[in-house]
């Protein structure tokens, strides 16, 4: 039985619980605060069953080192990891917002340029992780976070495996990601590779477009071998807002051999860019804020890390107007012809021109010039 919040309140000496955020399986989410760099985080505990067994841990510990060494913007950044009361756990930024899946739940199917445009921003981060040699092998909505201003995050890097230590040849048992969401090579048991996480990125793009999933069944191996063998049906059939190019690229993403896929999330992404909205026509929504933590704990006023901060500009003044003393910028002495610098080298020049008159004077005397004798 999973443990109240309160039976946990501090991780390690350093991280002070505050309220939880998100559940699953595997783990629980927590929003907390490090107490010593004074910044909120979040917190994936793990379950005990899955802490206490010593290759799990050992596993769990390469993978979130791995993990720590991405930084994308639209990636999660991983922080800390560590082993307290028993429990692994992993700490990583703070993002608000809410995920994919409850996007999709609120909303239903998003417009086009809207979900190519999240979708290409998962892209961007995974296929940052694929060059690094990291493959996610859990691509799902839930495991992607949206930012009020739409800026997408991918987090829960934390069951990759690095691409160096993947045997091509290898086969096992244990099935890794999801199963309305994993390829058909990690639903055979296969070793999972850059394409099988195209894969998982074409079925939540499917999902965002239709408002259902291309596969659906009420238990895991049916849906596993649908995955392998069954076609999905033509999202435009849907929705007819889909562009047909943009279908064919869906459909392709989706083929049952990794070698008809793209290649890479990346490849994925710059074929999706031209069906993506610019993010300045997109509107921002709403999200829930944290509740307040104990006064103690709550951290100085910060923007968070995911968020641009803005740049304010003065407003532009009417024609005419000076913003110093509000005269008219017809004023000769306020135009900028009559700067400061300008002034001082007419002074100057006035003075040379006055000083000069006697000896210009002496020398016309002496020419006769001026005719007196």
């Amino acid at each position: 039985m999973e443990r109240n919040i309160s039976d946990t309140p501090m991780l390690s000496n350093r991280y002070k619980l505050l309220e939880t955020i998100g559940a699953g399986g595997m783990a629980v989410v927590y929003r907390a605060q490090d107490m010593m760099l004074e910044r909120p985080v979040s917190i994936k505990l793990l379950r005990q069953d899955f802490s206490g067994n010593p290759a799990f841990r050992e596993q769990f510990r390469r993978e979130a080192k791995a993990a720590a060494n991405l930084s994308h913007p639209n990636i999660v950044t991983v922080h800390d990891f560590g082993f307290d009361a028993g429990r692994l756990f992993i700490v990583m930024e703070y993002v608000p917002g809410k995920n994919l899946k409850a996007l999709i739940r609120e909303r239903g199917p998003l417009p086009v340029a809207e979900a190519v445009n999240l979708i290409a921003q998962a892209c961007a981060g995974i296929g940052y992780a694929h060059r690094a040699g990291i493959i996610h092998c859990d691509v799902k909505p839930h495991n992607m976070i949206v930012t009020p201003d739409h800026r997408l995050k991918v987090t829960d890097f934390g069951i990759a495996r690095a691409l160096a230590s993947i045997n091509p040849d290898e086969h096992t048992d244990e099935v890794w990601g999801s199963p309305q969401y994993f390829s058909p090579e990690q639903a055979a048991g296969l070793a999972p590779s850059p394409a099988s996480d195209v894969y998982s990125l074409g079925v939540v793009l499917y999902e965002l477009l239709t408002g259902q999933l291309p596969f659906t069944a009420t238990d895991a191996q049916e849906l596993a071998r649908q995955h392998r063998e069954a076609r999905p049906v033509p999202p435009r059939r849907f929705n007819r807002d889909i562009p047909p190019a943009l279908e064919q690229i869906i459909l392709k993403v989706l083929s049952k051999e990794p070698s008809q896929r793209y290649r890479s999330a990346d490849q994925l992404g710059r074929l999706l860019a031209p069906f993506a909205a610019q993010p300045e026509t997109l509107q921002p929504f709403p999200v829930e804020q944290p509740r307040s933590a104990p006064a103690t704990f709550i951290p100085q006023a910060q923007e968070p890390a995911s968020r641009p901060r803005p740049v304010y500009s003065q407003p532009a003044q009417p024609p005419g107007q000076h913003s110093g003393e509000g005269r008219s910028i017809s004023d000769p002495f306020l135009s900028p012809l009559f700067t400061p610098d300008i002034i001082i080298l007419a002074i100057i020049a006035i003075v040379l021109w006055v000083g000069m008159l006697p000896f210009g004077a002496y020398v016309l005397l002496k020419l006769g010039v001026l005719g007196v004798p």
